[in-house]
């Protein structure tokens, strides 16, 4: 079943619970002392920040709507959202694929045949009764090119969800996909658009 969008309701609850169920962890880290850090202030300022991110999302889609922290937009008729965690130094796309209850064995093992050899960066995941697409990264280290690849194979990884489960990027010859590499035409359209000032 190819799921478009899911009700918004839907979506920012699991959103929420995902922030709440983060938020322990984030506090648990603030109260240790921070370590040391080998890397130069200057190096730490040149990382991915909301502001810097809000800019790349609006280059894609100037109608995205959110706040620092959460977006939603559109991606190829497909609605993605970006979570980010400054203090915790986490970012992560997210797409709605389907619903889990549609998910029988089979399918669930063609989905971690995927994750290991034709999904690459981006994932299937499965949170609150859903199937997601998901990529996730530090976001200090982020960089433009890496959210965009990331967020063309999260959408690619929707749009292949029962054919071929490809993010478009690479395929590992290693695993059980047939080498059948999909949509590296959208990563490419997302990098130009992107990385254009």
């Amino acid at each position: 079943m190819n799921m478009k969008r899911i009700p918004f309701a839907v979506f920012a609850g699991t959103i929420a619970y995902l922030l709440v169920g983060a938020m322990p962890l984030a506090v648990a880290a603030e109260a240790k002392p921070a370590p040391k850090s080998s890397t130069p202030p200057a190096a730490k300022a040149a990382g991915m920040t909301n502001a810097k991110l809000e800019a790349l999302i609006r280059r894609i889609d100037k109608n995205a709507q959110g706040r620092p922290g959460f977006w939603e937009f559109n991606v190829e008729g497909r609605v993605v959202a970006v979570v980010t965690d400054e203090k915790a130094n986490r970012m992560r796309i997210i797409s709605a694929v389907g619903k889990m209850e549609d998910v029988q064995a089979e399918l669930l093992q063609r989905l971690m045949q995927a994750n290991f050899d034709s999904a690459l960066d981006a994932r299937y995941s499965i949170a609150k009764g859903v199937v997601w697409s998901a990529f996730i990264h530090p976001l200090g280290s982020l960089n433009d090119e890496e959210f965009l690849s990331g967020l063309g194979q999260v959408i690619n990884l929707g749009l292949t969800y029962g054919t071929s489960f490809s993010s478009g990027a690479l395929i590992y010859n290693g695993g059980d996909s047939a080498a059948n590499l999909q949509r590296r035409e959208l990563i490419d359209r997302l990098l130009k658009k992107g990385l254009a000032i």
